[in-house]
């Protein structure tokens, strides 16, 4: 999979990209990332990248030429000339505080593309004739303001390269965890618990526990230690819904949840 980013900042990736995960799936080609630097595509001495917003108000708009001037040296142009096959391998999206919430869910689509285009927004923003002509897709990584579209777009990268065939170490470690598959696409054992401890629509993941079972005064759960996995199972969904319902009760109502799921949530609320 290409990533291609539309940046004003292209020295902000170095590091980002150059460590872990990410750069392991770079070294064994199993993604690619290229970095393009928004001013090169301007024709003024001073490499002017944005203007004041038409009818007034505070800072300053990423200019539409610029990033039009971009977009078309990348191979990409309007949406209205684009074909089916190209609108199915590719994507382009604008990184924006207005945009859709990045999620799980959206991830799982952006990493069955051959090529994501990310371009990051500075400043008040991007005018918005770029998001109509061009964009596919407007994403915003949480309900805050960034200073710009470059930390976004590094998250996004790491969350859909994640995804891709080879990069993790485990295939099932992009399944089995927090906001995972539904668990409709997931096997369930014999008793109906989910072997992806999680429910359909993503509640977050249990706690989790390694060496030493004893530490600074206190023990691992005994019933990750006594073998039995059924019993590991259930313990691991009670914990789910406990940590959900504490951290992120908003999940529950999208949850599919099943009766002893609803029960044990009942009990939990009266305690």
């Amino acid at each position: 999979m290409r990533f291609d980013i539309v940046t004003i900042f292209p020295g902000y990736f170095e590091s980002v990209f150059a460590q872990g995960i990410v750069h392991r799936a770079q070294t064994e080609g199993l993604i690619e990332i290229a970095l393009h630097d928004l001013r090169n595509y301007t024709h003024d001495r001073h490499r002017t990248v944005d203007d004041r917003p038409f009818g007034g108000g505070e800072g300053m708009l990423l200019k539409p030429e610029p990033l039009a001037e971009a977009l078309a040296d990348l191979g990409i142009a309007p949406k209205a000339e684009r074909t089916s096959e190209d609108k199915s391998k590719t994507c382009v999206a604008l990184l924006s505080a207005q945009g859709r919430v990045f999620t799980q869910a959206v991830t799982r689509r952006l990493a069955r593309l051959d090529r994501l285009v990310l371009i990051c927004g500075r400043y008040e923003g991007v005018d918005e004739r770029v998001n109509e002509l061009y964009c596919d897709l407007e994403l915003s990584i949480g309900d805050y303001v960034l200073s710009g579209g470059e930390p976004a777009a590094a998250v996004v990268v790491d969350a859909a390269m994640r995804l891709l065939p080879g990069v993790l170490g485990n295939e099932a470690s992009s399944e089995f965890e927090s906001f995972g598959a539904a668990d409709d696409e997931i096997d369930l054992d014999l008793d109906g618990v989910p072997r992806s401890q999680h429910g359909a629509g993503g509640l977050l993941d249990y706690p989790q526990y390694t060496r030493p079972a004893e530490f600074g005064g206190l023990r691992a759960p005994e019933v990750l230690l006594n073998g039995d996995h059924a019993q590991i199972r259930r313990w691991r969904r009670e914990q789910q819904l406990r940590k959900t319902l504490k951290n992120r009760p908003d999940l529950l109502q999208r949850a599919a949840l099943s009766v002893e799921d609803r029960r044990m949530l009942e009990q939990m609320q009266k305690a």
